[in-house]
């Protein structure tokens, strides 16, 4: 496998990436909410500044992409008038948190990402770019699987509970100190040498052996999990997906104008608030069963320069040969910046050819190496090993 640059960091609007179709400037809703001004001001600069596509990202934010260099400048200035932008790019990147689409009006969900967002602002300092926190306060955890270093959620019983991802149980809290309570185990993990390298994340820390100190240990079971979200009706509104986590600005915009608000999610789809059918946007999937979701895909070449093949294209025509129970990753290159995980089928595309892992991520050595497409589509048991 080629080797290829790890950034390390993540993009924002303060702070771009550049990739190979322009500027990548990414943007972190309060919240994780959109209202709907602004989801339809964010489709209308996409069109004015870039090439019209979003992309939506695992960590519930959204990526304008295509700016240009000239294009940036006007752009954050428009975003500022929508309050999207942050006083600079040290906030913004300390401001990395996610919060479940499905709370409501009684839960503490909001009131407390609300609080979190205000104290990060101010610090911690020296946190690692990729460190998160997730707010999961409905009597169900829906982000138990997305990215967080941090959790606040529910227990079995229900009350609050903060919990350090890797850590099996979590420390109950009462809702004035949770906040507290979670930026003192961040404080604890930046002290105790987890963001030595810039790049720590806290399962990691604790798998290597680390142990929480008494006071922030925990001993409650957190509560039980939802199933994985699909696109149907849920109490909040409408989930609706997109392919690979892309949307046109189009179809924003027609989502914008069917709903009072948008919550993003770390699933690539939007809950569209208040919706009781499906809307008719077009390029949006809106049936369960739709075979695109059983695949995940960068971006892929050309707009990605470290990749070595149009990702999307050929997930897009492999997806209806995978089976319905197993998940198809392909990644331009050893990265796999679309899924970090295991899947039960891994592409990793090289100069010559896919490299396929079964049951893994990219990290891992593959069982076969420089697969055409063609044999693939032609010969999908090839990818599971079944005949």
């Amino acid at each position: 496998m080629s080797a290829v640059a790890i950034k390390g960091w993540c993009p924002g609007a303060l702070r771009p990436m550049r990739s190979g179709d322009g500027l990548l400037v990414r943007i972190r809703p309060r919240r994780s909410r959109l209202d709907a001004k602004q989801a339809a001001g964010i489709a209308a600069l996409a069109k004015r500044y870039g090439n019209g596509l979003i992309d939506l990202t695992s960590r519930g934010n959204l990526q304008i992409r295509g700016i240009s260099d000239k294009g940036h400048r006007p752009l954050i200035e428009e975003l500022s008038w929508l309050h999207l932008v942050d006083p600079d790019p040290e906030s913004e990147a300390r401001r990395n948190i996610l919060v479940t689409p499905f709370w409501s009006a009684s839960d503490d969900t909001c009131l407390l990402a609300a609080e979190l967002e205000q104290e990060l602002a101010m610090g911690p300092p020296g946190l690692p770019t990729k460190f998160g926190f997730a707010v999961d306060c409905s009597m169900e955890r829906a982000l138990a699987n997305a990215s967080a270093d941090i959790r606040i959620e529910r227990s079995l019983a229900g009350e609050l509970i903060v919990r350090a991802d890797g850590a099996e149980h979590g420390h109950p809290v009462t809702r004035r100190d949770a906040i507290k309570f979670a930026l003192a185990l961040a404080e604890w993990f930046v002290t105790s040498g987890g963001a030595r390298d810039g790049r720590g994340r806290m399962a990691a820390y604790i798998r290597a052996g680390e142990k929480l100190p008494d006071a922030l240990r925990g001993h409650v079971e957190p509560a039980r999990m939802i199933a994985e979200p699909r696109p149907r009706i849920y109490p909040q509104g409408a989930m609706v997906g997109a392919a690979f986590g892309q949307v046109t600005h189009a179809a924003l915009s027609d989502l914008a104008g069917c709903a009072p608000g948008l919550r993003m999610t770390p699933w690539r789809m939007i809950l569209a608030e208040e919706l009781r059918e499906m809307p008719g946007c077009e390029g949006l999937i809106t049936q369960a069963d739709d075979p695109i979701l059983r695949a995940v895909a960068c971006s892929g070449a050309p707009a990605c320069c470290d990749a070595h093949a149009d990702t999307r294209a050929f997930a897009a025509a492999l997806a209806p040969h995978i089976a319905a129970d197993y998940q198809l990753h392909v990644s331009g290159c050893t990265k796999g910046c679309a899924h970090s995980g295991a899947a039960s089928i891994t592409l990793i595309a090289t100069r010559n050819g896919f490299d396929l892992v079964r049951g893994g991520s990219t990290r891992e050595a593959p069982v076969l190496r420089g697969l055409s497409p063609g044999r693939m589509i032609a010969d999908p048991s090839v990818l599971t090993g079944e005949r």
